[in-house]
């Protein structure tokens, strides 16, 4: 279970199954970075993270649960139509974006305690996603699922995540100071949407190691 083996295998499989991620998750990401911006014109620069939360939560638990349905599917030899993953991502939307409110506000809460506490909770609730999607699991036991999973791998999970987002975040801190602060809508939102589908790797890199570490219990 080395770290670099998961982000190999898991860029192995982005090679293989791009065309789908993009068709599939894409169209949502955007839908996202435009209502985002949409919302940031409305209320302007100074409003409350609130409003980012309320739109993260709209969208954020379709294109995510779409994925992990898509890379479960997959990883079982399976070939399902976008139509039939969307489908099951919107069953699944109300106790997701339950599991993001709840995670997103721990996660918030811990970092404003010296920040090390919200580090400590984005590596220990990793698994709770796919505790809900895969395992059919309600948001709260989802995420003492995910408590437990992650006991005896803190260190590799956290490597794994911060192996994809220590580079992303720096991409993305490039790419937006590189356009002015008044630049055009369209610019805005192709930023925000690059950036956000980047970091959808982190979930197939957190798919990949949630598998061993349940084929590991399992044996």
């Amino acid at each position: 279970m080395n770290p670099l083996t998961v982000l190999r295998d898991s860029l192995y499989f982005i090679q293989r199954n791009l065309g789908q991620v993009i068709t599939l998750c894409l169209p949502l990401v955007i839908l996202e970075a435009v209502l985002q911006y949409v919302v940031d014109d409305a209320v302007g620069p100074n409003a409350s993270q609130g409003y980012a939360l309320i739109v993260g939560l709209l969208v954020y638990p379709l294109y995510t649960g779409a994925l992990i349905v898509f890379l479960d599917a997959r990883s079982r030899g399976e070939s399902p139509s976008n139509r039939d993953v969307l489908a099951r991502a919107l069953s699944l939307w109300p106790k997701f974006a339950l599991l993001a409110a709840i995670s997103t506000l721990l996660i918030v809460l811990g970092l404003s305690m010296f920040f090390i506490p919200g580090i400590y909770l984005t590596v220990v609730l990793a698994f709770s996603e796919y505790n809900l999607v895969l395992r059919g699991q309600p948001p709260l036991t989802a995420i003492k699922s995910s408590l437990i999973m992650s006991r005896g791998h803190f260190w590799r999970i956290f490597v794994c995540i911060l192996a994809v987002m220590g580079p992303l975040l720096l991409l993305k801190q490039l790419s937006f100071s590189l356009v002015p602060e008044d630049t055009n809508a369209v610019v805005t939102v192709t930023l925000g949407s690059f950036n956000s589908f980047l970091q959808l790797f982190l979930s197939v890199v957190l798919f990949r190691l949630f598998m061993l570490i349940s084929e590991k219990s399992d044996a």
